[in-house]
C-alpha cells in the first residue's frame, strides 16, 4: 500500500517470520557470547535464560537491525529517492509473527521545468561617469596621503589630532589611552570631541561629557554618558600627493595619468557590470521560481532555514556581538525565514535541472583556479590546501558553486534584456 501527498509518502512493510527468527537467533547468540551470568562461563548460558533475561535488549536490537534494512530494500524496489529522516509508526512485533510497521517519509521532487531561455529581464549595460572616476582617484590619493606635524597652534577643522584620553566617570572600567587620532569635524568623528577640541592648543587639558547613542558599535559605551579628560598632543595635516603622471607611475605599471584614469574607469565599469548582472540574475531566478510550481520536501526547507539562520549568526559574530547574549525567539526567526528558504530551495533545484539539461559542469581547471586563489589567500601550498579541502568535502561544494554560477550566467546570456 502506498499513498502520496506532495513529497510525502507512506508505505506499510511486513518482514517475513523466517527473517525475524533468523535475526533473533543471531542477536541472541551475540548477546549470549558477551553475557556474564553467575554460575555460567561466558557464552555457555542456556538460550532460554538469555532469551528471558535479555528479552527487551533482543527485541530492540532486532528492530534496529531489520527495520532500516527492510525500508531500504523497499525504497530500492520502488525506486524511491528518500530524503530526510523517516518516521516509523504502527510497529507490531509479536512472538511467532512477522514484524509489521508503517513508514512515513519524504522523497526528492520529480518535475519538468518550463521554458528557461529568453526570460525577460531589465538590464542596461552600466556607464561610468567622469565624477565616479574622479572620486575613485581621490580615494586613491587618500590612501597615499602623508600626515605632517604642524607647529603648535589652535586646532582647526580638518586637523588630525593625536590626543591623550582618560575617562573620569560613567564607565565601570575606565578608559585611559595615549595617541588616539581624531579628525576634527569628520563625519565619523563623535561631535563632542570635534566641538571641544576645536580652538584648543597642544598640551592644554579639558573635561567634557560625551553622550553615546544606544546603537553605538562598542557595547561598553552604547547608551552611556561618559566624562572625559582630553589633552591634545600633536596636530597634523593630511597632505595628499599631486594627481599627476608621477602619482600614476608610483601606483604601478602606468606611464602617465591618462593611462591610470583609463584603468580606473575600466575597473569601475567591471564592478558596476558585476553588480547589475547580479541584480538581473536574481530577477531571473525569481521568474524561474514563479513559472515552475512543484512541491518540495520539508526536509529541504528545514535544512535551508538552518543555513540561513547560521549565516545570520555568523554575521552577528563578525560584528562583535555574541549571539548567545541576545534574547531571540528562534521559533519566530525560523518562521520568518521560511518563505526565503522555500524560494532558495526551489531555485537550487531549478538551476540544477537547467545545468543537467544544458550539460553545464565545473571543469578541473576551474576548480584548480579556485583552490589556487584560496591557497594564495591562506598563504599555504596549493597541494596542502587541496588535500585539506578534499578531506573536508569542500572540493565538491566548490565545484557545485562554479556550476551554479555558470548556469546563472547561461540564463543571463540567453535572457531577453530590456531597459
Amino acid at each position: 500500500m502506498s499513498t502520496a501527498v506532495d513529497c510525502k509518502r507512506s508505505v506499510e512493510i511486513e518482514i517475513p517470520l523466517d527473517e525475524v527468527e533468523k535475526a533473533k537467533s543471531e542477536v541472541t547468540e551475540t548477546i549470549r557470547g558477551k553475557a556474564r551470568l553467575p554460575g555460567f562461563r561466558p557464552g555457555k548460558a542456556p538460550l532460554p535464560i538469555i532469551q528471558t533475561r535479555f528479552a527487551s535488549k533482543i527485541r530492540t536490537e532486532v528492530i534496529e537491525k531489520l527495520l532500516p534494512q527492510a525500508f531500504q530494500a523497499r525504497a530500492q524496489k520502488d525506486n524511491l529517492k528518500v530524503v530526510g529522516k523517516p518516521d516509523i509508526s504502527g510497529l507490531t512485533f509479536e512472538a511467532d509473527q512477522p514484524i509489521k510497521f508503517k513508514v512515513e517519509f519524504e522523497v526528492a521532487p520529480e518535475f519538468e521545468i518550463g521554458e528557461y531561455r529568453g526570460l525577460p529581464v531589465q538590464y542596461v549595460e552600466p556607464a561610468v561617469t567622469d565624477q565616479e572616476v574622479d572620486e575613485r582617484l581621490e580615494s586613491m590619493r587618500d590612501t597615499k596621503a602623508d600626515y605632517v606635524n604642524v607647529d603648535p597652534r589652535p586646532i582647526e577643522k580638518g586637523d588630525f589630532v593625536l590626543v591623550r584620553l582618560k575617562s573620569i566617570s560613567g564607565l565601570a572600567e575606565p578608559i585611559e589611552q595615549d595617541n588616539i587620532q581624531i579628525e576634527i569635524g569628520a563625519e565619523e568623528s563623535i561631535p563632542e570631541f570635534s566641538e571641544n577640541l576645536a580652538g584648543m592648543p597642544p598640551d592644554e587639558t579639558k573635561e567634557f561629557d560625551v553622550n553615546y547613542p544606544a546603537n553605538y558599535n562598542q557595547e561598553n559605551l552604547a547608551g552611556k554618558t561618559v566624562r572625559f579628560e582630553i589633552t591634545p598632543k600633536i596636530i597634523r595635516r593630511k597632505e595628499k600627493p599631486v594627481l599627476d603622471d608621477e602619482f600614476a607611475k608610483d601606483l604601478g605599471d602606468y606611464q602617465h595619468l591618462e593611462e591610470l584614469k583609463a584603468a580606473v574607469r575600466k575597473s569601475i565599469a567591471h564592478e558596476k557590470q558585476f553588480a547589475a548582472q547580479q541584480t538581473a540574475k536574481e530577477t531571473l531566478i525569481d521568474k524561474l521560481v514563479e513559472a515552475n510550481a512543484f512541491p518540495i520536501p520539508e526536509a529541504y526547507v528545514d535544512r535551508q532555514i538552518e543555513i540561513q539562520v547560521g549565516n545570520q549568526l555568523r554575521e552577528l559574530a563578525g560584528t562583535g556581538v555574541d549571539p548567545k547574549s541576545i534574547q531571540v525567539d528562534w521559533k519566530k526567526v525560523r518562521e520568518n525565514q521560511r518563505d526565503q528558504a522555500v524560494r532558495n530551495v526551489k531555485a537550487a533545484l531549478l538551476l540544477d535541472k537547467v545545468a543537467e539539461r544544458e550539460g553545464i559542469h565545473a571543469t578541473r581547471d576551474e576548480v584548480d583556479r579556485e583552490v589556487q586563489t584560496f591557497a594564495k589567500r591562506e598563504r599555504e601550498p596549493v597541494a596542502v590546501v587541496r588535500a585539506k579541502l578534499e578531506k573536508e568535502g569542500s572540493l565538491a561544494r566548490i565545484a557545485d558553486h562554479i556550476r551554479t554560477q555558470k548556469t546563472l550566467q547561461f540564463l543571463f546570456d540567453q535572457a531577453s534584456k530590456h531597459a
